[in-house]
């Protein structure tokens, strides 16, 4: 019998990666979206138009559904927002839900998105529900942030030292989810994802440098100096659980190496390397 899996967040960075991962397993696809043209060249997707908080659009896209990939956009909403799409979740029957959580969630973090996730995880536990937490770090994907000032000036910063952070690959986390949606691993597992090494920002700097053939230097900026250039850029809420993201970094709690990505996906996990060669256009100097 054909597995119907449902994508949230099918137009950001991880699922679209994840739709087309999907594509190639013996599944129905169906994707919850706000806008569905941003899904117009997804082939044999089936798209339902709305919002995570808009419980009918999430009741309609839950129906018949085996599977369900949890993600959502940052929102200062969004624990409130997943806990009740896992309501929905429960209510409809859903076999297995996989949970976008974050590298070190807990309850008791000073970082308020590590406290927002662990929340959702708990309630997801006590729901019964059978589902699949993944625990994914810092994103290399996050670095194109920097792109448009790497590429203009060859620098970017942050207050993180000389710490090394094992960041991963989108592209890992989507196929580590491919995995788990279509059956991989039991229930109620919970899978830190990470890069196969950790890595420190001058390394970073280091690996942009050689895969775009430019110079590219990092600075390490104090808090004051990062949140001053965030100001503007990101809503306050935003910047500031940023600045807590980086102290987290820094204190060197999102160093540890796990190897689920390579267990579950079959293949070892994207190294920076391969990130840096694969988008050196984002961070090259334009001409």
């Amino acid at each position: 019998m054909t597995t119907t899996v449902l994508v949230t967040g099918a137009t950001g960075g991880i699922g679209g990666h994840l739709l087309t991962a999907l594509a190639g397993r013996d599944v129905t696809v169906r994707a919850l979206v706000r806008d569905p043209a941003r899904l117009a060249g997804a082939g044999g997707v089936e798209v339902v138009r709305g919002d995570l908080r808009d419980p009918d659009a999430v009741a309609a896209a839950l129906d018949g559904v085996d599977a369900a990939f949890l993600n959502s956009p940052s929102a200062p909403d969004a624990a409130t927002t997943q806990i009740a799409v896992a309501d929905a979740a429960a209510t409809a029957g859903v076999s297995r839900l996989v949970l976008l959580s974050q590298f070190a969630a807990r309850a008791d973090s000073p970082v308020r998105f590590l406290r927002w996730h662990a929340a959702v995880e708990q309630h997801v536990h006590d729901l019964g529900i059978g589902h699949v937490v993944l625990r994914p770090n810092l994103f290399l994907q996050g670095l194109l942030a920097f792109a448009p000032l790497v590429a203009a000036t060859g620098r970017f910063g942050a207050p993180i030292g000389d710490v090394a952070v094992s960041a991963v690959d989108v592209r890992d986390i989507a196929d580590a989810a491919t995995a788990v949606l279509t059956g991989a691993g039991p229930d109620g597992a919970v899978h830190d994802l990470t890069g196969p090494r950790a890595v420190t920002h001058a390394g970073i700097a280091a690996a942009l440098t050689r895969a775009t053939g430019h110079p590219v230097t990092f600075d390490d900026l104090t808090p004051e100096a990062f949140a001053a250039a965030l100001d503007g850029v990101l809503p306050p809420w935003q910047a500031a659980g940023l600045v807590e993201d980086y102290a987290h970094y820094g204190r060197g709690e999102a160093a540890r190496v796990d190897d689920a990505v390579a267990v579950l996906t079959g293949h070892p996990a994207r190294t920076l390397e391969e990130f840096a060669r694969d988008h050196a256009a984002a961070f090259a100097p334009a001409g």
